[in-house]
């Protein structure tokens, strides 16, 4: 299973640990770093997001602050390259239960 450092520059935000998978989301226990509480917020409203959303608008005005964060999944163990979150990955925390999604990107 996989491990990861959620990490806003030099701040760590919080880490992840796989312990499953949901297609097509791994599952994670997330466990909140020095920097959780600045980002938190943003975290919530990202799952509070559900129901109809006929043009997107209310998912970009969540999700843009977090990709503006320009936040980072470091893997602990140094197996795969870092994940740039919103652009490489889609990262959901709710509580200390994380979903995590790689995007597929074209060769």
């Amino acid at each position: 299973m996989s491990a990861w450092q959620l990490m806003q520059g030099d701040t760590l935000i919080g880490e992840l640990n796989e312990h499953g998978c949901d297609q097509p989301f791994f599952l994670a226990h997330f466990s909140p770093g020095p920097g959780w509480e600045s980002v938190r917020p943003l975290f919530e409203a990202f799952a509070a997001v559900g129901g109809p959303d006929p043009d997107g608008s209310r998912f970009v005005s969540v999700v843009q602050p977090l990709q503006d964060l320009e936040l980072v999944l470091v893997p602990v163990h140094g197996h795969e390259p870092p994940m740039r979150v919103l652009k490489d990955c889609m990262l959901r925390i709710d509580g200390n239960a994380a979903r995590l999604r790689y995007y597929c990107v074209p060769a």
